[in-house]
């Protein structure tokens, strides 16, 4: 039985659409969804995003690398190339399964090449088992030091009935952190007290690492080599926004060193990054004039040399004596930054 004419036309109509489909899809194909969907929280990473965007190559020559004439970084190698430079860890006993993973990483991709030592520091004494672990994963030289109680204890001159009125304000706030006096002593030895211990009196750089973080790729060049011979002072990975509420006074109390230190701002320098307003307006306003733009600390790679300047000694008394390190929230990450985008030449920073 013959079809009716409007349903031969129905399926003509029908095998069209279908083609003109398939040409469409072969001709665009659909984007492929992001995981968590656009701007939000991936829970779980198994592969950094990030190496499946095309490489960008290496920073330009020269660049000292493990094998060739003179280039020996065996660990036992007294006339070894390796500069006077630590991979460095504020590290508590109880974190060693969390640092673990991060050394055996950083050893993979970059430490077994050069053996760089590592320097730990923690304001106890660490453990027999701790050091067994830790030097087990590396053969490089691992140092142990216990930060003395007059680097890591509050000062003096901070009022420990006003520490918990401020810290009562931050919690209403929602600063994180606020009230765990641990972390602001470890922000405040981090910002400007870590280089003072007699363990670092020799090291020149220092790469900081902090546990559970992580390493995905190959480094194939001497990183310490690099700052040395390219002339940088400090190298960082990220930039992030600090939270405007743990660091109200801090901006203000820089521009009051300021007044009194012009002669230390570098002709070079980054102040308009520091005093940015169009990023985050409302950062801006609740900071004081502050962008609240930091390099993340968490990892960083510097010259000591900086940090042991007149400029920035001085820069960390006065925020030390304004107590903003225990009264507020200050952390090392934007007291580094805004210090080094004011008294450093820009061009000594590297991303």
């Amino acid at each position: 039985m013959a079809l009716a004419r409007p349903v031969r036309a129905l399926g003509l109509a029908t095998f069209c659409l279908a083609i003109f489909l398939c040409f469409q899809l072969l001709k665009n194909p659909p984007r492929l969804a992001i995981p968590g969907g656009y701007g939000e929280k991936i829970e779980k990473m198994d592969r950094d995003p990030l190496l499946d965007l095309p490489a960008t190559g290496e920073p330009p020559e020269p660049l000292w690398r493990s094998e060739g004439e003179n280039h020996n970084y065996n660990p036992e190698n007294s006339n070894s190339p390796r500069l006077n430079a630590t991979l460095l860890s504020l590290v508590r006993n109880r974190e060693l399964h969390e640092l673990l993973p991060t050394m055996r990483e950083l050893e993979a991709h970059w430490n077994h090449k050069f053996n760089y030592p590592w320097t730990f520091f923690n304001d106890e004494p660490f453990t027999e088992e701790f050091k067994k672990q830790t030097q087990a994963a590396t053969k490089a030289q691992c140092f142990y030091h216990t930060i003395p109680s007059e680097h890591w204890d509050a000062p003096s001159w901070i009022s420990e009935e006003l520490y918990k009125e401020s810290s009562a304000i931050l919690k209403e706030n929602d600063v994180q952190y606020s009230g765990m006096i641990s972390y602001n002593k470890m922000c405040r030895w981090n910002s400007g007290v870590f280089y003072k211990h007699p363990g670092l009196e020799h090291i020149r750089y220092y790469w900081r690492v902090e546990p559970k973080v992580r390493f995905f790729c190959d480094i194939d060049y001497d990183v310490f080599r690099y700052m040395q011979d390219h002339n940088k002072t400090y190298g960082f990975n990220i930039n992030l926004y600090d939270s405007p509420e743990s660091i109200p006074s801090l901006w203000p109390e820089t521009i009051k060193f300021l007044a009194h230190h012009p002669e230390y701002i570098h002709p070079n320098n980054a102040m308009s990054w520091l005093s940015d307003k169009d990023g985050r307006p409302d950062h801006w306003e609740k900071a004081h004039g502050y962008s609240t733009c930091h390099f993340w600390s968490n990892f960083e790679i510097a010259d000591l040399n900086f940090f042991r300047g007149q400029a920035y000694e001085d820069y960390f008394n006065h925020l030390d004596r304004a107590g903003g390190f225990f009264y507020e929230r200050w952390g090392d990450a934007p007291v580094h930054s805004i210090a080094l985008g004011l008294f450093e030449d820009a061009n000594r920073i590297h991303w």
